[in-house]
């Protein structure tokens, strides 16, 4: 019996120093600490941040390309070889080309019409013979060709203006998911957080819980020895005593689980050993209802976004009615050419080469294709409007469910902590007529289940607290803690 008391204590002191010894080497994390980290490592955030910068991107890029495009291409050596019939006099004969050339290009994007200006010189010299029986003609000369052409689309829209347009509202939708991200990470890593130290007192409780069981345990063990109680009490209590070492295994496992995704998510190594710490006492905020709607409503970034919905599908209508349209295109050309054998003299006998072209597209009929795509638009757009009314109903409804959860909550404190009060006193009474022989080692567990049960339940009405503030923060977009708009003014004002 000696032997197998020393083995339990020996065994109660292997897993306190195994919980312990690790601590030295943990880094402690707070939930700024965690948010900080979560901010440069977050692997949803830089999923966002990635996003953002695509769009920056595009969109520099698309505006790059409305500046002058210049160009060049070269052929240094070129050789063609046919053979071809006169039909006029009738007979065959036999053509080579050598050819060497360049073309400069100075192509620029006009905005406001969505026409384009060409300026085009191509350069080049040519060597061309023609053999026919017994005759042979050779011709060589240098060449120069140098245009300005404008081309100009006429009854329709200007498609690069939409384009540009559709570009700068997914770059504003951009930044505003990234600013989401933020907050809806803000909020993931704080769950993490407080479930991780939900499983650090939940394992301390067992830690607790492992102590008086043993001292139930040694008590039984000692009244069975002296013969004043039944040797079913020690059966009971051995359960007992191996019922709080699983409990206190479990809560181990759990609370290792619970931080490796934690880590995870915020982008730690998941290696690295860590503990949080943080004060969870209730400190009540006053919340303004009124104020809190007030500032959703007008800086909810949904919002925008279903604005930014909206406006992307009028641009969709604007491409669906110019299916089977009337339309044109103008061209306009003046260019200057010349060829001579001598370099210097290659203007010397200038041809001119204007042209003009227009041409214009007339759809006859499309069996109601188009009516029947602009409908379908139509039902977009107005389904786009209605989730927008809808959006603002429910922001309304979140803040108002948040605001009462949290009036509730303050109540659900108080009764959670009179009830861990009250299960204390009840178990250091119990815990003295236990050692006086009056209560089972079955009835002292159930008092120690209890006491356990209402300490883990004021923990988590105060983390409940936490997170719901939290939530109305989120909600609407304004700390109550900090009395302060959390919102960039910037997006504000473009949501304006």
């Amino acid at each position: 019996m000696l032997l197998k008391k020393l083995i339990q204590r020996g065994l109660t002191l292997f897993i306190f120093c195994q919980l312990l010894l690790p601590a030295n080497a943990q880094q402690i994390l707070t939930l700024e600490s965690a948010l900080d980290i979560a901010r440069n490592n977050s692997p949803d955030i830089r999923r966002s941040l990635l996003n953002l910068e695509r769009s920056e991107q595009t969109l520099k890029a698309q505006n790059a390309a409305l500046k002058s495009n210049f160009s060049l291409s070269l052929t240094p050596f070129g050789y063609d070889q046919t053979r071809s019939f006169d039909n006029f006099n009738a007979k065959w004969f036999t053509s080579k080309t050598t050819q060497s050339f360049g073309t400069a290009m100075i192509s620029q994007p006009f905005l406001p019409t969505d026409g384009t200006i060409s300026l085009v010189n191509r350069f080049g010299w040519q060597n061309k013979s023609s053999i026919q029986g017994d005759n042979s003609i050779d011709s060589k000369s240098f060449t120069n060709y140098l245009s300005l052409s404008i081309a100009q689309p006429i009854f329709t829209y200007n498609r690069t203006k939409l384009q540009i347009k559709e570009l700068e509202l997914d770059l504003e939708n951009a930044q505003l998911n990234y600013a989401m991200q933020k907050l809806n990470s803000e909020k993931q890593v704080t769950q993490f957080f407080y479930d991780v130290y939900l499983a650090q007192m939940n394992l301390t409780i067992s830690q607790d819980e492992f102590t008086n069981t043993q001292k139930s345990y040694e008590i039984t063990q000692n009244k069975v020895t002296a013969g004043i109680a039944a040797k079913e009490e020690l059966y009971q209590a051995e359960l007992n005593f191996a019922t709080a070492k699983s409990t206190l295994q479990n809560a181990q496992v759990t609370l290792d689980n619970l931080k490796d995704q934690f880590k995870q998510y915020i982008g730690m190594d998941i290696m690295e050993e860590i503990t949080v710490m943080t004060d969870v006492t209730l400190n009540p905020v006053v919340v303004d209802v009124k104020k809190a709607i007030d500032f959703g409503l007008s800086s909810r970034m949904e919002l925008r976004q279903r604005e930014i919905d909206i406006e992307t599908s009028q641009f969709a209508m604007i491409r669906t009615k110019s299916l089977n349209e009337f339309k044109g295109d103008v061209s306009l050309s003046l260019g200057i050419s010349g060829d001579n054998e001598k370099l210097m003299k290659i203007y010397e006998n200038p041809t001119n080469n204007p042209r003009v072209s227009v041409s214009f597209n007339l759809p006859l009929y499309d069996w109601g294709e188009k009516k029947a795509r602009i409908k379908a638009q139509e039902a977009v757009i107005e389904t786009q409007k209605l989730s927008q009314v809808e959006e603002r109903k429910q922001i309304t409804i979140d803040i108002r469910r948040v605001y009462r959860s949290l009036q509730n909550l303050i109540n659900q404190i108080d009764i959670a902590k009179q009830n861990e009060k009250n299960a204390q006193l009840t178990y250091e009474i119990n815990l003295e007529r236990y050692a006086n022989g009056d209560l089972t080692s079955m009835d002292m567990n159930l008092f120690q289940n209890q006491l356990s049960t209402k300490k883990m339940s004021y923990a988590q009405a105060l983390i409940d607290y936490k997170i719901e503030l939290l939530n109305l923060k989120i909600q609407s977009l304004f700390d109550f803690e900090k009395n302060e708009a959390i919102v960039p003014e910037n997006i504000i004002q473009k949501k304006k």
